[in-house]
């Protein structure tokens, strides 16, 4: 298997994951910081459960729901998508498992900008949706971007729920941290080495601006 194709693949599933992870969590952020309502704490349990489950555990729970005769399977049958064992099943499992580190990032974010700012952006009449848009997420902006960088760190190094979900297919499913304990498990040290250094490289970039955005962030802050 090449070694570069493997990690292009992983990169735009990567990308693919953390777009589809945005608008959910930019969406799930905002409501837990700026809304009360019955349920809430219901909510951020499962925003955060990913984090503290197994991935096996949340990749097979992916697998009941989006298998043929699962629940969600059923309805994307019918518009005939097929999920499991697919890119799609990757892209899925890398955005489930990075959404909990986006929401906890960018909610923190947004309960640091000053609400006076919302309160007056909506005295001079500016729905909801505009106050966010012109007001709560220009002021986030760093942290909504430390969020996406750490999303797609985790979306990066995700292996247990994409194995159950998606497998290891060759050319198919088969992404950095599937293809590295793949390569261990045959013998194949070598290929498995390198594997390591290129996902290392690339977590390490995308931490880096993540922490230096959350950093940048907590300084504009104090000042």
């Amino acid at each position: 298997m090449d070694i570069w194709q493997i990690t292009t693949f992983t990169l735009i599933t990567a990308l693919a994951a953390t777009a589809l992870m945005i608008p959910i969590g930019l969406a799930l952020a905002w409501l837990l910081a700026r809304r009360q309502f019955r349920g809430r704490l219901l909510v951020e349990t499962l925003v955060s459960l990913p984090l503290v489950m197994p991935p096996v555990a949340t990749g097979l729970i992916l697998l009941l729901l989006c298998a043929p005769r699962g629940p969600l399977g059923r309805m994307l049958q019918v518009a005939g998508i097929d999920v499991v064992f697919t890119w799609k099943a990757v892209v899925l499992a890398m955005s489930v498992m990075a959404l909990p580190l986006f929401v906890r990032t960018v909610r923190a974010g947004i309960e640091q900008v000053d609400r006076r700012y919302e309160a007056a952006a909506a005295t001079l009449g500016a729905p909801p949706l505009r106050v966010f848009l012109t007001i709560t997420l220009p002021l986030a902006l760093p942290s909504v971007l430390a969020g996406t960088m750490l999303g797609f760190a985790r979306a990066i190094g995700e292996f247990g729920a994409t194995i159950v979900i998606a497998g290891s297919i060759p050319g198919a499913t088969r992404t950095l941290a599937v293809a590295i304990y793949s390569f261990t498990e045959t013998g194949r040290d070598r290929e498995a080495a390198l594997l390591i250094g290129v996902s290392a490289a690339i977590a390490f970039v995308a931490l880096w601006f993540s922490n230096r955005l959350i950093a940048s962030s907590a300084s504009g802050v104090r000042t």
